[in-house]
This record gives structure tokens, sequence and C-alpha cells, in this order.
């Protein structure tokens, strides 16, 4: 793996960027909708985005985030 890193530093790059683009959606809409487990899963398991896609596009559009405002 280190070879191939040292061989694509570009391509490389490019993963690492993809990948935390994505964990960090992930992340701040979970912890939004105070979901713990899911917010754990992203956060320990890394799959190069495909759990925080599929979360984000198919799980969290089923919730919604309710402000209450006191008067």
């Amino acid at each position: 793996m280190e070879i191939w890193i040292k061989a694509h530093p570009i391509l490389f790059s490019a993963f690492v960027l993809w990948t935390v683009i994505w964990k960090g959606l992930a992340l701040w809409k979970s912890a939004s909708l105070r979901q713990k487990y899911w917010f754990t899963a992203i956060l320990i398991l890394n799959t190069f985005g495909i759990l925080e896609i599929i979360y984000l596009f198919i799980v969290a559009r089923k919730y919604k985030v309710e402000v209450m405002v006191e008067n």
C-alpha cells in the first residue's frame, strides 16, 4: 500500500479529500438528528464515503429536525 501511495500521491490525496468531505457531512447530519449509533458507525468505519453517502441520501432523508421556540 505504501508503494502505491508513493507512486500515486495525487490520486491518494483525492481519495482522502473525498472521504473527509463525505464523512464530515454525514457526521454533521447524524449529530444534528441526534442519531448516536449512526454517528459512531460513521466515525469508526472507513468505507471511502460509501456508508456516508448511503446515510445522507437514504437514511437521513427520512428524518427532520424540529425547532421549538418558547414565547
